[in-house]
């Protein structure tokens, strides 16, 4: 049988860390150059990684909002149209405000669990839970 510090251990291990800083979360600006007919974003595996959710969804919602079609080439976002990139950023800030931040606290601590077919952000913060009323 384990003991008491392996236990612990184990459990210690299993658990989602949460970000405790009080610094002020903040979303990353896009980043990208037009080129022709198309908008190159740059930036799009580091807003990804920042707000801490698949880059696969962030693509799919920005597709659907900007109603534009889009690929991911290496570690960019290629739009088959110009954008404005203040109208990308105001889309990306909506996607974290349904997404991301918890309801109650305000916190980017969250993940995406889903039950019973209906999708629930639930914050690691405060435990707050709340269902997704878009999709992605």
């Amino acid at each position: 049988m384990e003991d008491y510090e392996q236990l612990l251990e184990k459990a210690y291990k299993s658990i989602k860390v949460v970000d405790t800083s009080s610094e002020r979360f903040e979303i990353p600006k896009v980043k990208g150059i037009i080129s022709g007919k198309n908008t190159i974003i740059t930036n799009i595996i580091d807003i990804a990684n920042k707000i801490r959710r698949p880059v696969e969804n962030i693509i799919k919602f920005l597709q659907k909002e900007l109603a534009a079609a889009a690929k991911l080439d290496n570690d960019r976002l290629v739009f088959n149209t110009k954008l404005n990139s203040g109208r990308v950023n105001e889309k990306l800030e909506l996607y974290v405000k349904e997404f991301v931040l918890c309801n109650e606290c305000k916190k980017p601590d969250t993940e995406i669990t889903s039950e019973k077919g209906i999708k629930f952000k639930h914050c690691l913060a405060c435990g707050a839970k709340s269902p997704i009323k878009r999709k992605f």
